[in-house]
């Protein structure tokens, strides 16, 4: 009791776990500023000698008469090139990267901590981090690699050990989701291919009305914005499955607008 009521001065007057808990933080001048430093100085090396001892790919002078085949957009531009295979223009040169940035961005300010700012660990914002390493690494940097080594002549998937043969041809017979799955009248597949949207978001209010004792800290807005771009990213994954494995092009199909 006397040691629960004393004035800590000193580490002599705390048992040792009681004195770590104390000192536990550091200040951000000159530790870890000093740390970022060092770790830009070292990238900065890194990248200065590898632009001195590799050249870049630069290709012969442009030919009107002669197309290049695959013909490739610069490589920052490659994940657009690839999404176009599973969405149409608009969508993969304008909705999806638009929601990818706005959603990396947004995550900081959605995803909060109850315990308040400055918490950035794996273990407080785990959420946070696996989305973002998500959208970032596979929906961004693995399509930039993909449409870079795998996508060869006539923009066909070739396998790191496969040669790039110009002869290849790959017959694809694209269907609708709808159509897939039985039904052939043209109001009935735009019926059936908002259904399954719905569906799809349907996950959001289902998520949240069994999961709301928990979810009471980030709100209704927060958690609505959150979900959704969670769900659409996600929805983009499954596209792209569908369009690999079963060829589907559309999942819905109006006289106004194909999704």
């Amino acid at each position: 009791m006397a040691r629960e009521d004393k004035i800590v001065g000193t580490s002599e007057d705390l048992p040792r776990t009681s004195w770590e808990r104390v000192n536990d933080k550091v200040h951000v001048w000159p530790y870890l500023t000093r740390l970022e430093f060092m770790c830009a100085i070292i990238v900065t090396i890194m990248l200065t000698a590898w632009s001195i001892l590799v050249d870049a790919p630069l290709e012969e002078p442009a030919n009107p008469s002669a197309t290049p085949n695959p013909s490739k957009a610069p490589w920052y531009f490659l994940g657009l090139q690839e999404m176009l295979v599973y969405f149409d223009p608009w969508m993969a040169g304008v909705v999806l990267p638009t929601f990818i940035i706005i959603g990396l961005m947004a995550i900081p300010f959605i995803d909060v901590n109850p315990k308040g700012n400055g918490y950035y660990t794996f273990g407080e914002r785990r959420f946070a981090i696996l989305t973002f390493q998500f959208g970032f690494l596979v929906l961004w940097v693995w399509l930039v690699i993909q449409g870079t080594f795998l996508r060869g002549p006539g923009w066909n998937f070739f396998m790191p050990w496969e040669e790039w043969d110009p002869h290849k041809v790959v017959a694809l017979t694209n269907v609708d989701l709808p159509y897939l799955l039985g039904f052939r009248g043209y109001w009935a597949q735009a019926a059936v291919g908002a259904a399954c949207i719905l569906a799809w978001y349907a996950a959001i209010p289902a998520w949240y009305v069994w999961k709301r004792k928990a979810l009471v800290n980030v709100g209704v807005v927060r958690f609505a914005i959150k979900s959704f771009l969670f769900v659409t990213m996600m929805g983009l994954v499954a596209k792209m499955v569908l369009r690999i494995f079963l060829n589907v092009k559309y999942i819905l199909v109006t006289p106004w607008l194909n999704i």
